[in-house]
């Protein structure tokens, strides 16, 4: 009797670990662009200060918003334009001068995205180049995405960190979806860099 049952748990523990094998295994990364024509800009750049917003197409039925001002940007995602744009990420500006990458990093747990990964560029006022302009420090910024609000998550330097990719995706598997806005605080992974510190000064 004590064989069949220990073979029984054997069985089981075994059932668990390949529901477990296979749920690590759907985790997986796709790919938009926001690059401006693959989006559409949303009425006319403002003729003061050249700000503009636009509306790109994503995953799952989701939008990403950018909007830029000031040379500074934000980025949310929501199912519609308004939606995205009513969400913490909207509201959430660098001070330095800043600008996002085209390229948005979908991470999905089988078909479902639960978090994206862009790579964003912050001015560094500290480091001017020949024609004494700011540099810029590269990060990458993990977001969450609904059901619930979309909020950064985590940053990464990707200059301080080697596998700056490797650990913006962990972020994103590990905290995205238990992540709660406006009550948890943005984590920073890896060895802190130029790139977060401009990010995260007030």
């Amino acid at each position: 009797m004590m064989i069949r049952i220990t073979a029984s748990c054997l069985v089981v523990l075994l059932m668990l670990s390949g529901l477990e094998s296979a749920a690590a295994q759907s985790m997986g990364s796709t790919y938009t662009s926001t690059a401006p024509k693959d989006c559409r800009l949303v009425g006319k750049p403002s003729e003061l200060d050249g700000s503009t917003t636009r509306v790109c197409p994503g995953k799952d039925g989701l939008m990403v918003l950018i909007a830029e001002d000031d040379l500074r940007e934000v980025v949310s995602v929501g199912r519609s334009r308004k939606a995205a744009a009513e969400e913490p990420a909207a509201k959430v500006w660098f001070a330095p001068f800043n600008s996002s990458e085209n390229t948005v990093e979908w991470r999905a747990a089988g078909t479902k995205p639960f978090a994206i990964i862009q790579r964003w560029h912050v001015a560094d006022g500290t480091d001017p180049d020949k024609q004494g302009r700011p540099n810029t420090k590269a990060m990458l910024v993990v977001t969450r995405l609904p059901p619930g609000p979309v909020c950064h998550v985590a940053y990464v330097d990707a200059i301080a960190n080697p596998n700056a990719n490797e650990l913006a995706r962990k972020a994103a598997d590990d905290f995205a979806r238990g992540f709660t806005c406006g009550k948890d605080e943005v984590k920073v992974i890896g060895t802190r860099g130029r790139a977060v510190e401009l990010a995260t000064m007030h």
